[in-house]
């Protein structure tokens, strides 16, 4: 009984983004889309898959990080000039990717934002620090009266990364935050009060970028995360027991 419990393994729910990049894996692999192709325009894209446009930006947010597809804002979106082998193999990796695997994706958030916004204090523009206060304002709005607050909390954290003028960063946040503040918020992993007190947290952030000191910033950050920090070290400390233990 013991071995075939161990064989049965979770159910994987595909998320639309996931099933996207599956789809156009297909079509690069069956060769309907050859490298250097151009996709449809996102707008029939939407149509066709019968999804938000929203779903489909990420789609291909994902894939140019990866490399697989580059934009030119004048022509638009194409398959990068890669073997169509090489394309298989990686989008497979992107899909098996393991959402589910929450303390890894914490633990590279913490670092990836603590050194984000250390770089947006460092490199902010007065136009770059607007956008992060009205983001922080929205947030405090919908949070300070019980609202869900989701979507503005994620776009807080997106400004700021956008504030550091790395692309390769922006990108990474713009892949991981989402899928963790919807995670965090959804499962109350902080706490029911968790939107309210983060709303002075953001304020300190915003100051700290604002006076550009970068290790305020770092500090404001990281007392603005410690709780799902905590949670992720703890998380990895059990696991690693757990694995003391099967040897």
């Amino acid at each position: 009984m013991k071995s075939l419990i161990e064989n049965i393994t979770a159910i994987q729910v595909e998320s639309p983004v996931d099933k996207i990049i599956g789809q156009l894996k297909q079509l690069i692999v069956s060769g309907q889309l050859k490298p250097g192709d151009r996709l449809p325009a996102e707008r029939v894209l939407s149509e066709r898959f019968g999804v938000g446009r929203s779903y489909i930006r990420e789609a291909i947010l994902k894939l140019e990080f990866y490399g697989l597809l580059r934009t030119n804002p004048q022509s638009g979106t194409y398959v990068a000039g890669l073997s169509i082998n090489v394309i298989d193999n990686i989008i497979s990796d992107i899909i098996k990717f393991n959402k589910d695997d929450f303390n890894a994706l914490i633990e590279a958030r913490y670092h990836l934002e603590l050194n984000a916004v250390k770089l947006a204090a460092e490199r902010r523009t007065d136009e770059d620090l607007e956008s992060i206060k009205s983001a922080m304002e929205d947030y405090e709005k919908k949070a300070s009266t019980g609202g869900d607050a989701v979507e503005e909390d994620m776009v807080f954290h997106i400004k700021v990364a956008k504030a550091t003028k790395n692309s390769v960063i922006e990108s990474m946040i713009l892949i991981l935050v989402p899928d963790l503040i919807k995670n965090i918020v959804q499962n109350k992993i902080c706490g029911d009060n968790r939107a309210k007190t983060a709303i002075e947290e953001h304020r300190k952030i915003y100051a700290a970028i604002e006076s550009q000191d970068m290790a305020k910033a770092e500090e404001a950050m990281a007392s603005h995360l410690d709780e799902i920090w905590q949670i992720s070290k703890a998380g990895f400390a059990a696991q690693n027991i757990i694995n003391e233990a099967e040897v």
